[in-house]
């Protein structure tokens, strides 16, 4: 269920401020707060969709374009096509999911090293 008073929520209504890095109809796109790389920025579709899941079922397909478009623009911005980067979105409890709304991170700017470290 989509919790209106989520940080993304409240950054969407204009209650919070954000670094805006690019913004349509459909995503906005702005720096993390608390970056966990030299480049850390979050793009976020405008709806009301809590996961990829929710989003693939209930978005429309230009909302989808929209969302793609805005990742790849986003990473050209930040000067990550030649060094490359890494696109991580979190979905639910198990995943650490910290905000029920959809969101991807763009890491980059030095070698991430590994994804994840087997157990």
């Amino acid at each position: 269920m989509y919790d209106d008073n989520n940080i993304f929520a409240k950054i969407l209504r204009g209650e919070i401020p954000c670094k805006k890095l690019h913004e349509d109809e459909h995503t906005l796109a702005f720096d993390d707060i608390n970056p966990q790389a030299p480049v850390h920025a979050l793009v976020i579709p405008k709806g009301k969709y809590v996961s990829m899941k929710d989003f693939a079922a209930k978005a429309s397909d230009v909302e989808i374009a929209a969302f793609v478009r805005a990742v790849g623009k986003v990473a050209a911005l930040k000067g990550l096509d030649e060094s490359g980067y890494r696109i991580l979105a979190n979905a639910g409890l198990n995943a650490h999911q910290e905000v029920p709304h959809l969101h991807v991170h763009i890491f980059g700017g030095r070698a991430l090293g590994p994804m994840l470290i087997k157990h």
